[in-house]
């Protein structure tokens, strides 16, 4: 029975599992149907709608399920069993089929299969599932494993079931290979898993009609004459992927979805090995793992690989994304083994030999350069887990990068990079990922000793700030006089810097549309944005994807001020709405990199200052873009009306446009606190340039301050870089952390050690129920990413292996402490102390981490409490 209720809940584990990768479309149909039910029924309808959904649920009463045994060879299915009790119980296997999982009971008396209710008070019946199936397996494995075990029921189970099963393994004085020999042919693991995979999978030529839409979008037909036939070769590609067409003549597709390495001592002997130089030094050779859409694929053919940028209608210009290759050799994977074949149709999945210097993680193949590639690959989760690597000794890192090279074409997931400082960056999904990577790098593709640092977590940077009080938030937004100033050395430049809280909702929408954004600014046409859009299921393909992000940019202000004040009259909605609508006017830049969640906002003040100094104006570029406003609607005839000194130097704060962009881009790259990029904040830059002082002597006083400071634009874009920094520094900075959704299982007992080893990981419980039906207890909570290392085997460790846990990246939150918090008020004083007994909080503690990995300064005590040592022992 303990096995029977591990095997239950495993599946339904497995099931939850599933469940979250299920599309939108079904997402939304259950929400409508949980939103439409009564209040009272809502429990009803959620424990009934999974036994609905056949199609995407695993039950061993369909046969979907194989219960198996790697280790000694063995599997089976609820059919496999159903048939064999059919003609013994004198039942149909269709009834069997049913009754063999869940709870259905036999009774010996009345030979019938009844459920609970059926069975008489007092009874202590056994599910059929235990009494039909797992309890002959547990005297198979007591006799055959035991020394004093009855052989007899072995001779039963091989005359019952007509095994061929030779006398010498039987007398083989090795338990498990008696064990072995019986099971791996009463039940073999290989035809279990065939038919099923037969049975229940969708073939080739079925599935690929509704996997066409995904692989190969179409695209819509340009009005250029030179192109149609270009697109009705591409088309006909096109219906060939789609009807699997393995005819010779059909045009023949294939896709790469990763290389991967074996040794060239495990090719098939009498192979030519054409293998490249740094093939033969590093002993591995890289195989391509393909599938075959359409067309036979030959050993010898030639054939085009196209990169997932390749697009036949642009011609010469794509010639960098294409690239023609020779299939050296084909092999169908059967086990750890390769078999050679010369040729391979449709449907099939091959091993393809020589494609090792032109494919680094994936690509598209085809006979016709006039082909569509496939679609890039999506993988659900990215890698998170980041470790800095170097060899123990110098002299190895040509080795060392030698080995990361292969490592990265091996591993589709895995990510190799050189960070700033230098440090080469190993990126992978998770430990036990991470931990073959190295491995991987030791013992095969390196083959060199490694230093491997701790894992470097991301963080990010932001200001305290919260819509708690709508009257606070609006003066501050309408107008703040908190602005830190600052001056280039030469004294030509003013730069004033205000920074403020963009709204958490308007944070995480920039963040999200990310890849859109950086799109849209870069000046990609609407349709190509709109193709952008839709492969992601963000909007529908009839709406303007510009319009449908300006329009969820304005939700996205509006309801995080709604979501904190209720009760909020309209006149001053409708003050925040329009202040909100000024400011998406006003859109200069993101950052960093041009399209991060940060917003550089045009200065609100028009012409020049008192002082004969001119304001650098900037320009709405990205409102622009975004439909916000208009620029070509803008007239500059009042610059004639200036004198020809101000004209020049309004065109030199008009040059200087980009160097206030560029210190933007600096400062939000790396923040105040510990170099890591910022996050949710809009600066408002006012860079007030004068003209040069004492202009009769200009050529004089210019060669002088070139030679002191430096150009006056390199001055511009420092200043703007530290007065930003200066500014979040000035407003309360605070540290922001990535935070993983954990789904934890646990039974009643372990409740108590669980929760244990939540609270110190600093996790946060938000929500625990009891699973319906069985002693298990679900509980969700948001761990931060610096806290789950080693997690699972702390969780598992302590909870003796009963409690399993689900991480999934969940969002970023900000630390509500202050990392330079020092006691001040009697009261503080009071609670914490004088300063000398503070503890030092959670946020000091990960920023100074941060900053001693990457070799800034920290502000830290060597010796706290000095006090001279006394020698207690008298010497006589």
């Amino acid at each position: 029975m303990e096995a029977y209720n591990r095997l239950l809940r495993i599946l339904h584990e497995v099931n939850n599992i599933v469940s979250t990768y299920k599309s939108e479309k079904y997402l939304s149909d259950v929400d409508s149907i949980l939103s439409a039910a009564p209040s009272g029924d809502i429990v009803d309808e959620n424990y009934e709608f999974p036994e609905d959904d056949e199609e995407e649920t695993f039950q061993p009463q369909k046969g979907n399920v194989v219960f198996a045994c790697a280790l000694d060879g063995w599997g089976f299915s609820i059919p496999d069993f159903a048939e064999f009790y059919a003609t013994k119980l004198g039942a149909s296997s269709a009834a069997l089929q049913k009754a063999l999982w869940g709870p259905r009971y036999f009774n010996v008396k009345t030979k019938m299969i009844v459920g609970k209710k059926g069975l008489s008070s007092g009874t202590k019946a056994r599910p059929m599932f235990v009494q039909f199936v797992l309890e002959p397996l547990w005297q198979v494995y007591q006799v055959a494993l035991e020394t004093d075990g009855d052989r007899g029921v072995l001779d039963k189970v091989i005359k019952s079931f007509n095994l061929s099963v030779p006398p010498r393994e039987l007398q083989n004085k090795d338990p498990k290979a008696v064990l072995q020999a019986v099971m791996s042919r009463w039940l073999p693991l290989s035809d279990a898993i065939l038919s099923m995979v037969v049975k229940y999978m969708p073939n080739p030529a079925a599935a690929q009609s509704f996997r066409i839409s995904r692989l190969l979008p179409k695209r819509e037909s340009l009005d250029n004459e030179n192109s149609s036939d270009v697109l009705a070769e591409a088309e006909l590609v096109r219906k060939s992927v789609e009807a699997c067409d393995s005819s010779p003549n059909s045009p023949c597709v294939a896709f790469v979805s990763k290389m991967f390495a074996i040794p060239w001592k495990l090719l098939p002997r009498g192979e030519i090995q054409n293998n490249s130089v740094e093939d033969e030094e590093s002993g591995e050779c890289f195989l391509a793992f393909a599938r075959i859409f359409s067309g036979v694929l030959c050993a010898g053919q030639r054939v085009f690989v196209l990169s997932a940028l390749y697009d036949p209608l642009k011609g010469d210009v794509m010639q960098k994304h294409v690239q023609e290759a020779e299939l050296q050799s084909l092999y169908l994977m059967m086990g750890q083994g390769l078999k050679p074949v010369a040729s391979a149709k449709a449907g099939n999945i091959v091993a393809i030999r020589g494609l090792g210097q032109h494919i680094l993680k994936s690509a598209t193949l085809s006979s016709t350069i006039n082909c569509w590639p496939f679609s890039s690959m999506v993988f659900q989760v990215s890698p998170t887990l980041k470790v800095a690597i170097e060899p123990s000794d110098p002299a190895d890192m040509s080795a060392l990068m030698k080995g990361l090279r292969l490592l990265n074409r091996a591993d589709p997931f895995v990510e190799v990079n050189v960070s700033s400082r230098g440090e080469h960056v190993l990126s992978a999904a998770g430990e036990v990922h991470l931990e073959r990577c190295i491995k991987d790098l030791k013992e095969r593709f390196a083959k060199v000793s490694l230093e491997v640092s701790p894992p470097l977590v991301s963080y990010k940077e932001t200001i305290e700030g919260e819509i708690t009080n709508p009257l606070e938030y609006l003066k501050l937004l309408s107008g703040s006089t908190e602005y830190v100033e600052k001056t280039t050395p030469n004294g030509r430049c003013i730069v004033r810097v205000q920074v403020m809280k963009l709204p958490t909702l308007l944070t995480k929408l920039l963040e999200e549309s990310s890849e859109l954004l950086g799109d849209i600014i870069g000046g990609k046409s609407r349709q190509a944005c709109k193709n952008l859009e839709t492969s992601k299921g963000g909007i529908v393909e009839d709406e303007n994807p510009i319009e449908v992000l300006k329009k969820r940019m304005m939700d996205a202000v509006e309801n995080e001020y709604m979501s904190g004040n209720a009760e909020m009259d309209k006149d001053r909605a409708e003050k925040y709405r329009m202040l909100w609508q000024k400011f998406f006017k006003r859109m200069w830049a993101l950052g960093p990199r041009q399209f991060g969640p940060n917003i550089l906002l045009t200065p609100d003040i028009k012409g020049n200052s008192t002082n004969g100094s001119v304001l650098i104006q900037g320009c709405p570029h990205v409102s622009d873009r975004l439909g916000f406003v208009n620029l070509d609607s803008n007239s500059d005839a009042s610059v004639e009306e200036l004198s020809i000194d101000d004209q020049m130097l309004l065109q030199e704060a008009q040059s200087l446009e980009n160097s206030v962009l560029s210190g933007f881009q600096l400062a939000t790259l790396a923040g105040p606190l510990c170099d890591e990029p910022m996050w949710g904040l809009g600066f408002v830059v006012e860079a007030y340039i004068s003209p040069i002082v004492g202009q009769s002597n200009e050529d004089n006083s210019s060669s002088q301050q070139l030679e002191n400071y430096g150009m006056l634009t390199g001055q511009v874009m420092t200043v703007v870089k530290d007065t930003c920094r200066a500014a979040v520094l000035q407003r309360k900075p605070r540290l922001v952390e990535a935070m993983y959704f954990c789904e934890l299982n646990t039974p009643t007992e372990h409740l108590g050690s669980m929760y244990a080893v939540l609270a110190r990981r600093r996790a946060r419980v938000i929500k625990e129920e009891m699973q319906e039906g069985s002693p298990l207890f679900t509980v969700h909570a948001y761990v931060p990413v610096a806290e789950s290392f080693g997690f699972a085997d702390e969780l598992r460790r302590w909870t003796s292996g009963a409690s399993s846990a689900l991480l999934v990246l969940s969002h970023w939150e900000a630390l509500s402490e202050d990392p330079f918090f020092v006691p001040k008020t009697e009261q503080e004083i009071e609670e914490f102390g004088d300063g000398s007994s503070v503890p030092q909080n959670t946020a000091r503690k990960l920023i100074d981490a941060v900053r001693r990995r990457k070799g800034l300064p920290v502000e830290e005590k060597v010796v706290q409490h000095a006090t001279k040592q006394r020698t207690l022992a008298r010497k006589v």
